[in-house]
């Protein structure tokens, strides 16, 4: 991957840009007057460009680029300050102070939607495979300012951590959080302007059983995975599949040993 920045770019653009390369281990191009596409193609690798307003991953494709948005999170917040129901946080059983790990964080609509509903006593950490990808949210949680004063305020107290959730679970103390999150890609793709963009970066190693066991050992109250509603994984790995009807995914859950304790 290279790192370049907009035509215009001013010198404090650049220097972030450099800077940004350097903390990715990347390298920075001066963009001269050569379209996106064809830097793609002449250096054969993803640019992430860099302008004042965000950070835009570009696949060699020509796709759609990968950025920080709300997305359906600003809705969903929005929904759950009205004091309406939100299937994910129905299916999780999230409560004002619970801690929360979201194993798959992707663009992060999930870990916003449970950072508010656990409030500002709670914890959301959230595990993102993709280094330049986490690297992008996380600027992003840090920098967004428009929307509902809660979902901004729990942008900021989000903790985003790069890793293979495979690996990273595998360091986790037992019970050290009250939920633990899996939204794995789709074993049946489902079409989502919201996801496209970050398919080319996705990480498609799937659930294993040594990942859900650690989960367990993790989790105070359950695990949750979301996936679609034919997917093998609910019987799979055991979890407790939720119909819902006119939806193309469900939650399933496993409920931890402390719940019945």
């Amino acid at each position: 991957m290279i790192v370049t920045t907009s035509q215009r770019a001013g010198m404090d653009v650049k220097k972030r840009a450099a800077a940004e390369a350097n903390v990715l281990g990347a390298r920075y191009v001066e963009r001269g007057k050569l379209s996106i596409a064809k830097m793609t193609n002449f250096h054969n690798c993803p640019v992430l460009l860099v302008t004042e307003e965000r950070m835009e991953l570009h696949d060699m494709n020509g796709a759609s680029p990968f950025f920080f948005h709300p997305g359906s999170a600003m809705f969903r917040v929005k929904r759950l300050l009205n004091g309406e129901p939100d299937a994910f946080v129905d299916a999780c059983r999230l409560q004002s102070g619970m801690s929360f790990l979201d194993c798959t964080m992707g663009p992060a609509a999930d870990s916003m939607t449970a950072s508010v509903a656990v409030g500002p006593k709670g914890y959301v950490k959230s595990i993102e495979a993709n280094h330049v990808v986490a690297r992008i949210v996380e600027t992003g949680l840090s920098n967004w300012t428009e929307g509902p004063s809660e979902l901004l305020k729990s942008m900021r107290c989000i903790h985003v951590t790069a890793a293979n959730y495979h690996t990273y679970l595998q360091t986790v103390p037992d019970d050290s959080f009250d939920v633990v999150y899996f939204d794995p890609m789709f074993e049946k793709r489902i079409d989502s302007t919201g996801i496209e963009p970050l398919r080319p970066f996705a990480s498609y190693s799937d659930l294993t059983i040594d990942a859900v066991k650690e989960a367990k050992r993790i989790a105070k109250y359950r695990v949750v995975l979301k996936d679609h509603f034919r997917s093998e994984r609910f019987a799979k790995f055991e979890f407790k599949q939720h119909i819902r009807k006119t939806s193309k995914f469900h939650f399933g859950t496993i409920e931890s040993r402390s719940v019945h304790e």
